[in-house]
């Protein structure tokens, strides 16, 4: 209880201490924004601070900060350390600055400002990469919020009925006007998710179990501890509720519909420190799962759907598991969205017309369609395709850091760039070793993991200086 207390607290100073930091190095300001500068009834649109901030938590809280939470307990103790201090080090810094950049450059997608720093072979890289990766989280955020909708409903509405109806209102959603259906019900679904969090946070404290504590040692309590070391492995369990590079897709959305940049922290650091307490109180009520009921439990939704009825009673349980499925059914809906407008971006292609709308969102369907046929196959397709898109989110949000990092080395204070050089170095780590040892990556056996992360770091960091000093020589000429 004391471990959760303190990296409760410490979560929320970070936002008000190093959030504000990070706000003065960026140096947000009163120029025109794109909503008001680009409005187009359909993507640039103004809305309220308070509506914009609803949204772009629920679209970032996938998921990712419960599922992935749940997951990243059964390492242990460590994953506490991760979520605080990946969300206030790495993940909000991550997502403001690449928010804050889109906003400055008229809203544009991720793929389209990476290029704009990283250079043309990258952007086209990013273009194919990001689209495939919004196409994963659609059909990975299908399965789950289903399953659980299926279990409050009667036996004639079954977990296929659920996919379907939640199918097309993603269709629906992508298609119409932002403030039409996301702009209209998120706020619901966002009270819904945090009644989620605030119910089960006083609950922890209601019934104060005993808990391992940090200082009691980091080792590694999952089942499969050998095969399944805390790094790299914990550190893609837990993404959304750290770092992760979906978020990055998603805060063009509302840069898009911000009226002021100096909303930027609340909407964005705020969004994924929120999302961070929200990862903490479920990783900590799954190491009280597990600590019940032993670690043979590997379904994270049987967590979720006992955990909420046995805590907050029959209503207040089906409202908190309400407020989970919310959470994949909104970033499932606004990750086609994104895909759209990154094609459109890339095509070039006005979204004003329903039509031109539909030339980009048919193929884009059908492919996630086929998709989610084969997640939903067996088991396994399931969590193969889940697999890839941790580890593609993840590597995701490197070259987002990469990006950020060489802006900031170019535009602002001398060594300003290392609140992203050291999350992008960290990140590129992670990622270059987990997808040589994992079994679904190369399969090398996991002990490499330490040697190729070095190596990968180091290489990383050689290119960083080899650039910086390029562009050294280039200013004094």
């Amino acid at each position: 209880m004391i471990t959760f207390t303190i990296a409760l607290l410490a979560l929320i100073a970070g936002y008000f201490l190093y959030g504000r930091v990070v706000e003065r190095i960026f140096g947000p300001d009163g120029r025109p924004t794109p909503a008001l500068t680009q409005t187009d009834g359909v993507d640039f649109i103004p809305l309220p601070t308070w509506k914009i901030f609803m949204i772009q938590f629920l679209n970032i809280a996938g998921v990712g900060p419960i599922f992935g939470a749940i997951m990243g307990a059964m390492f242990g103790t460590a994953s506490y350390l991760w979520i605080v201090l990946g969300s206030i080090f790495a993940g909000a810094v991550h997502d403001y600055l690449s928010g804050m950049l889109s906003l400055r450059n008229g809203g544009e997608s991720l793929p389209e400002l990476i290029g704009r720093y990283l250079g043309l072979p990258t952007k086209q890289v990013m273009r194919g990469f990001t689209v495939i990766l919004m196409m994963l989280v659609g059909a990975v955020f299908v399965a789950s919020p289903a399953g659980l909708l299926a279990k409050l409903t009667p036996e004639a509405l079954d977990v296929n009925f659920w996919i379907i109806v939640i199918f097309v209102y993603y269709i629906l959603a992508t298609l119409l006007p932002i403030d039409k259906i996301i702009g209209k019900i998120y706020p619901l679904f966002a009270i819904a998710l945090l009644f989620m969090a605030v119910g089960l946070l006083v609950m922890f404290y209601v019934k104060s179990p005993d808990l391992p504590e940090l200082w009691e040692g980091l080792q590694n309590t999952h089942p499969q501890a050998s095969s399944n070391p805390i790094f790299p492995m914990m550190f893609v369990s837990i993404a959304c509720g750290a770092i992760s590079g979906f978020h990055a897709t998603q805060s063009p959305l509302m840069a898009r519909c911000m009226t002021s940049e100096r909303h930027g922290r609340p909407i964005f650091y705020g969004a994924m420190i929120t999302e961070g307490i929200v990862a903490l109180i479920w990783a900590t009520v799954a190491t009280y799962f597990f600590h019940e009921n032993g670690m043979g439990v590997s379904d994270a939704s049987v967590v979720v759907f006992d955990i909420s009825k046995d805590w907050l009673g029959e209503f207040g349980g089906v409202l908190a598991i309400l407020g989970v499925v919310a959470a994949p059914i909104t970033s499932g809906d606004t990750a086609f969205r994104s895909a759209r407008l990154i094609v459109a971006d890339f095509l070039k292609l006005d979204q004003k017309s329903v039509r031109r709308r539909l030339y980009i969102c048919v193929p884009m369907f059908m492919a996630a369609t086929a998709l989610l046929i084969y997640s939903l196959r067996d088991a396994d397709g399931f969590q193969v395709i889940w697999r890839y898109f941790a580890w593609a989110n993840q590597t995701l949000s490197v070259f987002t850091l990469w990006a950020v990092t060489v802006w900031l080395a170019r535009e602002r204070a001398r060594f300003s760039f290392c609140i992203t050089l050291l999350p992008a170095l960290f990140m590129t780590a992670v990622c270059a070793s987990y997808i040589c040892v994992a079994p679904e990556g190369l399969g090398l056996g996991t002990q490499y993991a330490g040697l190729i992360a070095v190596c990968a770091a180091v290489v990383a960091f050689i290119w960083f200086v080899v650039w910086k000093s390029r562009e050294r020589t280039k200013g004094l000429k």
